[in-house]
């Protein structure tokens, strides 16, 4: 007698593949906390270092920052903005003009074309105004994710997570986050980071990985959370001493 054929033979052979853990954490929720904490009496008030003057000048020098350093933008967009501070008067320059101001900026036509677009958009659609909405932001032009959270958080106080190459390697480097993308990243930095801590946690870790944990070499003798950290590139084990910092005067290139 004939034997039915199994459907499938080879996938019911094989064993059930086990779903993916997500990597964790390398911190207890306390060591986290003390993490956060050190930052915070560190630079007590931190402040982004693209100098703008309201929520769309602001918009627009995180839309020109992408691939470019903010000194580099600050240096471009000082003239810009002095001339034009408003959706109605950037879109008056045209986009030859705003070419112009930021030739000195990477990739600055296709740039030049977005900031002439989401005025156009933001005239459009919202009054003249930026939304507060993530969602509406990053329907604009040239604006992403990380654009949007960078907006809600300084211009509206939202307590976003903007994930920029500083958060994304010091997320995976210290194992605070692990993520193979931003966005993996910063929904754990959402997960593990204290609600009262939130609202300046992006800010703090990116000025954490700009002048003390760097791409090249992490200069962990200047570094508060030396004793915490869990990096296996990390040179010492004595943290630096835990006082308040001047505000950064200006940004290094």
């Amino acid at each position: 007698m004939e034997k039915p054929k199994v459907k499938n033979a080879a996938r019911a052979a094989s064993p059930r593949a086990r779903p993916k853990r997500k990597p964790k954490s390398l911190y207890a929720p306390d060591e986290v906390r003390e993490i956060f904490r050190r930052f915070s009496v560190q630079r007590p008030e931190p402040k982004g270092e693209l100098e703008h003057v309201n929520p769309f000048t602001l918009l627009v020098a995180v839309v020109l920052s992408a691939q470019a350093t903010d000194a580099g933008v600050n240096k471009a967009t000082r003239a810009l903005f002095a001339a034009a501070d408003t959706p109605q008067k950037m879109l008056a320059l045209g986009e030859e003009t705003v070419g112009g101001h930021i030739r000195t900026i990477g990739l600055w036509r296709n740039k030049a074309k977005n900031v002439i677009a989401l005025s156009q958009a933001l005239i459009r659609d919202h009054g003249g105004e930026v939304p507060g909405d993530r969602d509406l932001l990053t329907k604009l032009p040239g604006v992403g994710r990380k654009t949007a959270n960078v907006v809600l958080n300084m211009a509206f106080g939202q307590p976003t997570m903007a994930v920029d190459t500083h958060i994304l390697r010091i997320g995976n480097r210290i194992g605070l986050a692990p993520g193979k993308t931003p966005d993996e990243v910063e929904k754990r930095l959402i997960e593990v980071i204290p609600g009262e801590y939130m609202l300046h946690a992006h800010h703090w870790l990116i000025l954490h990985g700009r002048y003390v944990c760097k791409a090249r070499r992490p200069e962990c003798e200047r570094c508060v959370i030396a004793d915490l950290c869990r990096a296996a590139v990390k040179t010492s084990t004595v943290p630096a001493p835990l006082t308040p910092l001047e505000p950064v005067g200006s940004v290094e290139a």
